[in-house]
């Protein structure tokens, strides 16, 4: 059986974490299954939103599977064998500017919040818990945890999950910020599907964009920032949506956005 299930339903495709016997864990074999599920995604034209979630009740993810990926990379003279793209294939050098939705049931620890992070909106159920707790193993979030976590929290509690390992409850992460939205269990992937819908009904390549902006932005003065929006607003205005969307409002209907 496949650890990482592909699924799409019009423009939505769905990603799914599966090895629930594993609290949803990376091993080498999910690794390589999860960059190509991403590359798959970034490259379908067809696709326009992902939505990322866990098989099972139990966990979302609880990160890198340690009794197999850790000893390769830690011993001496080892490499990291997900460098190239971060753990699950999206925390480094895949730049995917697609909308992303984490529908996190249960565990979301280390690597499986790395995940998360990366995605542009979270929804959780209830019983979610998140947490950075590799410092208790004597490593460090090294999948984007450390950069990721302190822009999506102020600086004092972010360092607080990586430092002291502490975890946040459902409530306590809607609380600070971190997560959108907490939904009974049976209405997490419908939540996560309704948003995706609402999203494809947006214009794609509006969002691509201003996703870029954000992104990209939050690591330049706002200078540069500024040049960014205005370089990436400037490129919609040829496309044969940005004639659409506003000839749809005058017109007193719904668009018909194609992505071109």
């Amino acid at each position: 059986m496949s650890t990482v299930l592909y699924e799409q339903q019009d423009r939505v495709v769905t990603i799914t974490l599966n090895r629930p016997e594993a609290m949803n864990s990376v091993d080498p074999e999910t690794q390589a299954a999860l960059v190509q599920a991403w590359t798959r995604f970034r490259d379908d034209d067809a696709a326009w939103v992902a939505i990322l979630t866990g098989a099972g009740e139990r966990a979302f993810s609880a990160g890198a599977d340690l009794k197999k990926f850790v000893p390769a990379e830690f011993a001496p003279g080892g490499g990291a064998p997900h460098n190239a793209h971060g753990l699950g294939g999206i925390t480094r050098g895949l730049e995917v500017w697609k909308p992303m939705i984490a529908a996190v049931n249960g565990y979301c620890l280390a690597g499986g919040l790395e995940q998360a992070l990366a995605c542009d909106l979270r929804i959780a159920t209830p019983n979610a818990t998140f947490g950075l707790t590799e410092v208790r193993w004597a490593i460090i979030p090294g999948a984007g945890g450390t950069q990721r976590l302190p822009r999506a929290l102020p600086l004092a509690k972010a360092l607080e999950m990586i430092l002291l390992a502490r975890t946040l409850t459902a409530e306590e992460a809607l609380r600070w910020g971190l997560i959108n939205a907490v939904v009974p269990p049976a209405e997490l992937l419908p939540t996560a599907r309704a948003w995706a819908q609402e999203l494809c009904e947006k214009g794609p390549l509006a969002l691509r964009a201003a996703k870029e902006a954000v992104v990209r932005g939050l690591t330049m003065p706002l200078a540069d920032g500024l040049r960014l929006e205005a370089m990436l607003s400037a490129g919609l205005r040829g496309t044969e949506d940005a004639v659409e969307g506003p000839r749809a409002f005058a017109e007193k209907r719904a668009p018909r956005f194609r992505a071109r």
